[in-house]
């Protein structure tokens, strides 16, 4: 588990989120997901059930009431264990992509609550946290996006077999990806994976794939922001100046422009 704090508004910022719990409890945060803007504050937290390629930032935080977020992995062999104890049911689908975001309700919080506590008794930690986080799937397994975590417990199911397809990505993003080979890598055939990876994940597998690029090249580009054509050829292109325009494109300013600004404002790195 992670707790998150900022007493500043954040500039956007592309991270790679893994499956997962975000809860705020206190500020306010948007993620946006190709063309899907989530927003969630206080009381509310986000969902995210693939590794999604994000753009995130904190839009209220002062130095009076910073942001506050708790965030936990989801587990899908805790999530699996859950469906088979409880036995067969039939949930409503869920047609959206891999990530949303709720209310959470008192039973949830206590859960949260309870687990934050430990911090305080590090000793009870290895005995107590096991259960506390097997109650916070359960929990969430049963809330409002009870439908969306059942994918991450299911073998077959389009959440894990898309899932597949992302591990495959981020093994081999700065490569030419052939979609063929993508699905056969996870046993699915072409359009059966574009159409269910582009519902998951709100973009095609190779549009997945230069977003991912572009955001680990802004990440070094932070450290060296002078070194465009060596990053550039790092994450997988041959041209430089190709890298450019995607860039630009992307995040609205040129590669060195760009990186010199953000070591200069508020970041939030998840």
């Amino acid at each position: 588990m992670a707790v998150f704090s900022t007493q500043h508004v954040t500039e956007p910022l592309g991270t790679v989120t893994e499956p997962m719990i975000a809860l705020t409890a206190q500020g306010a945060k948007r993620s946006v997901l190709g063309d899907h803007i989530f927003e969630y504050h206080s009381g509310q937290y986000l969902i995210a059930t693939v590794d999604l390629p994000l753009t995130s930032q904190i839009t209220r935080a002062t130095p009076a009431e910073p942001y506050l977020a708790f965030g936990l992995p989801l587990q899908p062999s805790i999530i699996a264990q859950l469906l088979l104890e409880t036995g067969p049911t039939t949930p409503r689908p869920h047609a959206g992509p891999g990530l949303a975001t709720s209310d959470a309700d008192d039973r949830l919080l206590d859960a949260v609550v309870r687990l934050l506590r430990l911090l305080d008794e590090p000793r009870d930690i290895p005995v107590l946290a096991p259960s506390l986080q097997r109650e916070i799937h359960w929990r969430l397994l049963n809330g409002p996006q009870g439908a969306l975590i059942r994918q991450i417990g299911l073998a077959d199911s389009r959440t894990t077999l898309v899932a597949r397809a992302i591990a495959w990505i981020k093994t081999h993003y700065d490569q030419v990806i052939r979609i063929d080979d993508l699905a056969d890598e996870v046993g699915m055939s072409v359009s059966s994976l574009n159409r269910n990876f582009r519902a998951v994940t709100a973009m095609s597998p190779l549009q997945y794939q230069k977003r991912l690029r572009l955001q680990k090249a802004r990440i070094q580009l932070m450290a060296s922001p002078h070194d465009v054509a060596a990053i550039s050829y790092a994450v997988g292109y041959e041209s430089p100046s190709q890298f450019s325009r995607e860039y630009r494109r992307m995040f609205g300013a040129p590669p060195g422009q760009d990186a010199a600004r953000l070591r200069t404002v508020e970041v939030l790195q998840e």
